[in-house]
C-alpha cells in the first residue's frame, strides 16, 4: 500500500493514444505530480460538475412546477437525443 492513499483500489482504464500523450507531457512539465494523479483528479472534478448540474436541475425543477411529467420526459428524450423516444419527432 502506498501511504497517503487510504481506501483505494487499482484500476485499468483506456484512452486515445493522443490523451495519454498529453497528460504525460503534463506530468513531465510538472502541471501534474502523475498520470494516476491527473485522472483522480479529473474524475472528482467530473464528480463534482455532476452533482452541481443535479443540485441546478433539481433547484430548477422545484421552482418550475416540480418533476417532468411523462409527456415533458418523453419530449426531453427526443430533443436531447436520449432514451427509447430519441430520433422521433
Amino acid at each position: 500500500m502506498v501511504f497517503g492513499m487510504a481506501d483505494t483500489r487499482k484500476v485499468t482504464i483506456t484512452l486515445p493514444v493522443a490523451t495519454l500523450d498529453a497528460v504525460r507531457r503534463l506530468v513531465e512539465a510538472g502541471g501534474a505530480a502523475s498520470v494516476s494523479g491527473f485522472v483522480q483528479r479529473a474524475v472528482g472534478l467530473a464528480l463534482d460538475d455532476l452533482a452541481g448540474w443535479d443540485a441546478a436541475l433539481s433547484e430548477a425543477l422545484a421552482s418550475t412546477g416540480g418533476k417532468l411529467s411523462a409527456q415533458e420526459r418523453v419530449w426531453a428524450d427526443t430533443i436531447l437525443g436520449h432514451g427509447e423516444h430519441a430520433g422521433v419527432a
